[in-house]
């Protein structure tokens, strides 16, 4: 059997949403009605999901997808761009983690989807 693909959805709203995600959650376990995880980022506004997804981050996720797990300095090296530039953006995005860390110091994307809902 195939294993389900990990989803990662973005959200533009504010705190309400993610307590309405969370009653909804939690009114479906107390039913005994069966739960899937549901991974989502949500950022208050437009503006500062643009100012944290740069296209540069964006470039630099896709790369680091379509690669699998590399190093800083690889990543840095197949993007053409500065390692120190490169290491500040997998900081902010390990932040919200969109990519994580391995204990070998490689970085990956762990998602298989990333969903924008506005």
């Amino acid at each position: 059997m195939a294993s389900l693909a990990r989803l990662l959805e973005l959200r533009i709203g504010d705190a309400r949403d993610a307590l309405d995600r969370f009653e909804a959650a939690w009114n479906r376990r107390t039913e005994a009605r069966r739960t899937k995880p549901l991974y989502v980022l949500s950022m208050a506004d437009l503006p500062l999901l643009l100012r944290t997804l740069t296209p540069a981050r964006w470039q630099l996720l896709e790369r680091l997808r379509d690669a699998g797990p590399l190093s800083i300095y690889e990543l840095a090296k197949r993007l053409e761009r500065d390692y120190k530039n490169v290491h500040t953006d997998v900081i902010a995005l390990r932040k919200i983690e969109l990519i994580e860390r391995g204990a070998d110091g490689r970085v990956c994307v762990p998602w298989d989807v990333v969903r924008a809902e506005f």
